[in-house]
């Protein structure tokens, strides 16, 4: 297996939107910035916790080059999917273009042949790794394990939180695993995973890097900080525009 992308905690950025309801990308940016010099290892833009169902695919591309412009040197993977091959191919080829440095995928929600799907992905990407994505409670189909060492991906990011799959994908050896679900960076960590790409670090980033170094009381700040937002109005959005000052707008939710 080739070196990680980036090792430890990335975020799964927001997308940040005008009061009118467009997208700002230099805001967006400017987030990622802000992230990036606390310490975040990585960036995922048009991914689910950045709203990626709501935006348009000529949104994606200047969201990814906003970020690339404003992280320079900084891991970028943008998100992908597509509901065909098509799709996916088209979205990947144009994140590519726009400066992406790997591609996030998830299968299609309604299934199909997986090999096929993901090569077709990989023809499009070129030189630029891609990634499975699984969290079909969420975003596409799944993506089983002992299907996982065949797929011409290089690595997934889990956001299932189940911990004994994400031990069963380490356990193959074959692929870099980052997981999505921020309730298990220190145990992540502890088994050896090659990081984290969590929604979590657009509000306690420094949380999330003492918990991936398996700081006890740091996961349990973390865990905190995504129950509260949860809980209240507005949920992450209003939560990071509470501690950064960004705009609360959702076009989901």
């Amino acid at each position: 297996m080739t070196e990680p992308l980036w090792r430890g905690p990335a975020v799964a950025l927001i997308t940040l939107f005008h009061p009118d309801g467009s997208v700002d990308p230099a805001a967006t940016a400017a987030h990622a910035a802000r992230l990036v010099a606390a310490g975040i290892h990585g960036v995922l833009v048009n991914g689910s916790t950045g709203e990626a169902a709501a935006l348009t695919d000529d949104e994606r591309p200047a969201l990814i080059a906003a970020v690339r412009d404003a992280c320079p040197g900084v891991p970028l993977l943008a998100g992908t999917s597509g509901e065909w091959h098509g799709q996916a191919r088209a979205r990947t080829r144009a994140a590519v273009k726009a400066g992406a440095d790997a591609v996030l995928v998830a299968p299609p929600r309604l299934g199909g042949d997986l090999a096929e799907y993901y090569a077709r992905v990989a023809e499009a990407a070129g030189d630029v790794p891609v990634l499975a994505y699984h969290y079909p409670a969420k975003a596409g189909g799944p993506v089983p394990v002992d299907a996982l060492a065949a797929l011409p991906v290089r690595g997934i990011k889990d956001s299932s939180g189940d911990a004994a799959r994400l031990g069963h994908e380490l356990a193959l050896g074959t692929v870099e695993v980052h997981v999505g679900a921020s309730a298990l960076l220190g145990y992540a960590s502890w088994l050896g995973a090659a990081g984290a790409i969590v929604a979590a670090a657009n509000l306690v980033p420094e949380d999330c890097l003492a918990a991936w170094d398996r700081d006890a009381a740091a996961q349990h700040r973390v865990l905190r900080a995504e129950r509260e937002a949860k809980a209240g109005t507005g949920g992450l959005k209003a939560a990071v525009a509470a501690r950064f000052g960004t705009s609360p707008i959702r076009r989901i939710g």
